[in-house]
């Protein structure tokens, strides 16, 4: 028998020397396991170890090669410590070790708490376990919140990285110190935009200089930081200074919870309103004095009264850089209005730089459209998609009488293995009769659910074609001969634009319009 031991820890590990490296509660874990395997004459397979991940975590990677390589059948046998080591979650103790270990003819074992699997009798008990776990997964989670809500309100900094500009005190948790190399940009910063230089061009002067922005920062000292997502993550962009220059935790306030956990089952955060932040005065040393900070504030919102007319741009958001794929940000020259990368002036390198006028790309696009209405208004274009609609109706009526006998032989399938299953419990077949019997139904049913979800999505996209023909020429009809666009219409047709850098020696601008239709 093959034996794949498992081991997870999902507290912060104390005693690591490197991150790469196992903690002694692991360790004491494998060396237990291994232990058992020997003195059950089991052979080991793998040994698969998550540390630092919670019970409720579906993402463990060790986790995630264990159940794969348990549905290829390469062992015969999952060993933890505990059963809320493999999981904690009541859903997952049904599905795998009640469902589908039977089915790959997997055993589960747990040694402390004996939960067994062979053991026909203590499936009740480990159901049980599963229950508990739950209950401890919900409880701990308001807990946790308790104590973070507390600390919070008492001022103490809780969140995994520090604001660039401050590091964590060594000497005092959930305190703030300065971080004399960064809190000089920091003030660099403030005191440029005090004395009249834009967000862009302030971002411009510290990447010719090269200054690594905050991320970059972190990394070249070995700080922990989020990992970007984007290209040209190590320059300063227009959205960082902006930011920073909003930022109280600079003039020695603390901010948090900006953001908020949606379950406890998942890591995912929404935004809350700023009314459920919690902010305490004073808790560390500020970077910035108040009378520079006031002032920035108020140049800030100067700023923005005269920009602010109460209408969204034409095009906001909705066009993209084809060089970067950033968003690009409008501009003004005079009563002429333009759209330019958001990268295009924070650095040399950063972009080659996409530029269109406003009214260009309002007649690309028009052009484009009354273009799009007169084909599809065309009489032998339009009777043409009528006799294709039909076509496809013809087709959908057979899927759908596809999908109903593919449906009924699974559930066919299914009522067999439940049987099979029932006599196993009975003790008319045995464990190994079962697995093998209810292979060959698994296997059929497997077949035809995947037949199922292909036909479906072929109906899926037959409804979308069907669908198209009538929203095309009821589009174009409703949109024929215009003479300007307005936001309704940008947001009912486009999806998004890309727009090209202007091709050398002529005014032709590399334009293409993706259609929501």
């Amino acid at each position: 028998m093959k034996v794949a031991i498992y081991c997870r820890l999902s507290e912060e590990d104390r005693d690591k020397q490197n991150e790469t490296d196992d903690s002694g509660s692991i360790q004491n874990q494998k060396a237990m396991l291994l232990q058992y395997s020997m003195e059950q004459g089991w052979e080991l397979y793998n040994i698969y170890s998550d540390d630092d991940y919670a019970g409720a975590d579906r993402r463990r990677p060790e986790f995630n090669r264990l159940l794969k390589d348990a549905e290829e059948k390469k062992f015969d046998i999952v060993l933890c410590k505990t059963q809320s080591r493999f999981t904690r979650e009541l859903e997952l103790v049904e599905k795998y070790i009640h469902g589908l270990f039977p089915i790959w003819g997997i055993r589960f074992v747990s040694i402390v708490d004996n939960a067994d699997t062979a053991n026909k009798g203590n499936k009740k008990s480990r159901q049980i376990n599963g229950l508990v776990n739950e209950w401890y997964l919900e409880d701990m989670s308001e807990n946790i919140k308790s104590v973070l809500t507390s600390r919070r309100q008492n001022g103490y900094h809780i969140g995994a990285f520090a604001l660039y500009g401050y590091k964590k005190d060594p000497d005092q948790k959930g305190h703030l110190i300065i971080d004399d190399e960064a809190a000089d940009v920091v003030r660099e910063v403030f005191t440029l935009f005090s004395q009249g230089y834009g967000k862009t061009a302030i971002a411009r002067m510290l990447n010719d200089r090269g200054i690594p922005n905050p991320t970059e920062y972190k990394r070249l000292h070995g700080l922990r930081y989020k990992q970007p997502m984007r290209k040209n993550s190590t320059l300063w962009k227009y959205f960082a200074i902006s930011d920073m220059l909003v930022n109280e935790i600079y003039i020695g306030n603390m901010v948090q919870g900006k953001y908020g956990s949606i379950s406890y089952k998942t890591k995912q955060n929404k935004p809350r309103p700023k009314s459920e932040w919690y902010i305490v005065e004073g808790t560390h040393e500020p970077i910035i004095d108040r009378e520079l900070w006031y002032r920035v504030q108020t140049m800030i919102a100067e700023r923005a009264k005269p920009c602010y007319t109460g209408e969204v741009g034409l095009f906001a958001k909705k066009v993209r850089c084809a060089n970067c794929g950033y968003t690009m940000r409008s501009s003004k020259s005079g009563e002429r209005r333009y759209l330019q990368c958001s990268n295009r002036h924070i650095a040399k390198d950063a972009c080659i730089g996409s530029f269109i006028s406003v009214p260009k790309l309002e007649r690309i696009v028009i052009d484009e459209l009354n273009r799009l209405a007169k084909e599809f208004l065309d009489k032998d274009e339009l009777e043409r998609g009528i006799e294709f609609c039909d076509n496809l109706e013809v087709q959908r009526k057979r899927l759908k009488s596809d999908i109903a006998v593919y449906e009924k032989k699974i559930d066919e399938y299914s009522k067999g293995i439940r049987e099979l299953y029932m006599d196993k419990v009975k003790g008319i077949i045995s464990e190994n009769d079962f697995a093998e019997m209810s292979k060959s139904f698994t296997s059929e049913r497997s077949r035809l659910e995947m037949a199922v979800s292909d036909s479906q999505r072929q109906l899926s996209e037959l409804a979308k074609k069907i669908k198209v023909g009538d929203d095309r020429r009821e589009i174009a009809e409703r949109y024929t001969n215009l003479e300007h666009l307005n936001r309704e219409i940008v947001e009912t047709l486009i999806d998004y634009i890309t727009v090209d850098k202007r091709i050398p020696g002529t005014r032709d601008v590399p334009v293409e319009i993706h259609w929501n239709f």
